[in-house]
């Protein structure tokens, strides 16, 4: 699926939710103190966060026998830590005079008007209401962004959630969320965020928090696990008020936000980097290659003519850099250490070939791996060059045929920066269906770039080509494909031979490219 936001959505990513619920005791002046002091937490961190408050339409909102008396723990609560709409109002105001967001949580369809009217920023559903269909489509027409927690959801109620939400063109975030107060590590079950992160892509993804405020190791595995949203309650003890056993007083709130942060910095980014410093100590490691005995100029150095050992010299050849055949450039002595300056090497242009391909293999299957695209052993490959395999990754692409009967399915797969050149199929109708990446085609002239999950049909007689920055894995569903059917623009391809521009193998063909190499 391809990601769908756009600019104007709600950015949810790397974003505090710190709920206030009814540790405000029913106090103005408490709660403006909560506020103040985990604000400058947030700011003194530099990060982006939300104070949440909770509305219920009291006393509307509450049967009214229990408001006289009640056998539910909650009702009394709610009831003696009311406070009016217009110190919610006063509230307000502060946290955007320190720098957050607002954001609040409705009990009911009154409560929604009211965050509409106090011009709140984001709209939060409790996990008891994330099955409250009344109250989730007033909430869904209110317009405002939305996080929506998952307590005591099935995966099914949390599909069904979703795919409510995203009807509705709501701008939303879900939170995996347990709603045990305060949740015991085994129930945390913190895996499920990396299964929404794999089932709803494109939506971001938090973790609701229940833990004890003294736990900080939750936070940095729920960011490794992909959430990129974190809430919990806070408040402010102070000699007459004491906090539940999952609220974070001021200093724990500093040391969980500091808790994901350090995370982040620990997990870095996905691609591969390589230090100086790490290449030197890896250096002081390797085993050099020497020679046994002298070697003249000219002569071959074999595998029986040379040994590893530590410690590798700096510049030397090292023992995963030694090819059978290279030839001595000068003396080198008994001993000696094998340099870039002492020895050159022969190579074939099928060798070199044969490089290309393979080192181009290796790259192909940990795209289709990392797409969680699973073959079929029985496939055949077909590494297109049209202007030879030594430009292979300019122009050229790696077509997997998949079937090819009545109808016609390939996987193609091209490297970043490569390019298929112009050309056209009489008898072939063919579908672009990308999987992952982005391709970029021409069809007739006109340019189509053609994102995840999307799709482009190229009718026969169509004159088209394709190409990807960032590397693209897309399916082609077509009528049958016939051998003689691709008619090249460029008159050079037109004289090829079908094998001079294309190497076709059985799977891989770990040992059938050898053999085409050195047979063309």
């Amino acid at each position: 699926m391809a990601n769908n936001k756009y600019s104007d959505n709600f950015d949810f990513d790397n974003l505090f939710v710190l709920d206030l619920a009814n540790n405000h005791q029913g106090s103005i002046d408490h709660g403006l103190r909560v506020i103040e002091e985990h604000a400058q937490v947030c700011n003194d961190a530099n990060v982006k966060a939300a104070i949440k408050f909770q509305f219920r339409d009291i006393p509307d909102f509450v049967h009214p026998d229990d408001q006289i008396k009640s056998e539910n723990k909650h009702a009394p609560r709610f009831i003696s830590t009311k406070i009016e709409w217009t110190d919610y109002k006063k509230m307000a105001s502060k946290i955007k005079e320190m720098g957050l967001l607002t954001m609040c949580t409705p009990f009911d369809e009154a409560s929604v008007d009211k965050i509409t009217e106090l011009g709140f920023d984001i709209l939060k559903i409790a996990s008891c209401s994330a099955s409250d269909w009344p109250l989730l489509k007033k909430a869904a027409d209110s317009g405002l962004p939305m996080v929506v927690s998952t307590g005591g959801l099935s995966q099914a109620g949390v599909d069904a959630l979703v795919s409510f939400l995203t009807h509705k063109a709501c701008d939303f975030s879900i939170m995996h969320c347990v709603s045990v107060y305060p949740t015991p590590d085994e129930q945390c079950n913190l895996n499920n965020i990396a299964e929404f992160k794999s089932r709803y892509p494109g939506i971001t993804i938090g973790w609701s928090t229940h833990e004890p405020p003294f736990e900080q190791v939750h936070v940095g595995l729920a960011y490794a696990l992909g959430a990129r949203m974190f809430e919990r309650h806070v408040g402010v003890p102070t000699e007459d008020i004491t906090l539940n056993l999952y609220s974070s007083n001021p200093s724990e709130t500093k040391a969980w936000i500091n808790a994901k942060l350090k995370a982040e910095t620990l997990l870095g980014c996905h691609e591969r980097q390589i230090y100086s410093e790490e290449q030197d100590a890896i250096a002081g490691l390797k085993r050099g290659v020497f020679v046994k005995s002298s070697i003249k100029k000219g002569n071959k150095i074999a595998n029986d003519d040379i040994f590893f050992a530590f410690p590798y010299r700096e510049g030397q050849i090292s023992s995963g850099e030694f090819k059978h055949g290279f030839i001595a450039s000068e003396n080198i002595s008994k001993n000696g250490a094998v340099t870039p300056d002492n020895y050159k090497i022969e190579v074939s242009d099928d060798d070199i070939c044969e490089t290309i391909l393979k080192t181009a293999i290796h790259e192909v299957k940990a795209m289709i791996a990392k797409a969680k695209i699973h073959l079929h052993h029985e496939f055949t490959t077909e590494y297109s060059h049209h202007y030879g395999i030594k430009n292979f990754r300019e122009t050229g692409a790696v077509l997997i045929d998949v079937v090819n009967k009545e109808y016609c399915k390939k996987i193609l797969v091209q490297l970043p920066g490569q390019q298929h050149p112009l050309h056209m199929h009489k008898l072939k109708t063919e579908t672009f269906i990308v999987v992952s990446g982005e391709l970029i085609s021409e069809l007739d002239g006109k340019e189509f770039i053609i994102k995840e999950g999307e799709q482009l049909t190229v009718p026969a007689g169509t004159w088209h080509r394709f190409k990807t920055d960032t590397g693209v894995i897309f399916e082609e569903i077509s009528t049958t494909a016939y051998k003689d059917d691709s008619y090249y623009k460029d008159a050079f391809i037109r004289d090829l031979t079908s094998s001079q521009r294309k190497t076709v193998v059985d799977h891989w063909g770990r040992f059938q490219i050898s053999e085409q190499l050195r047979s063309k």
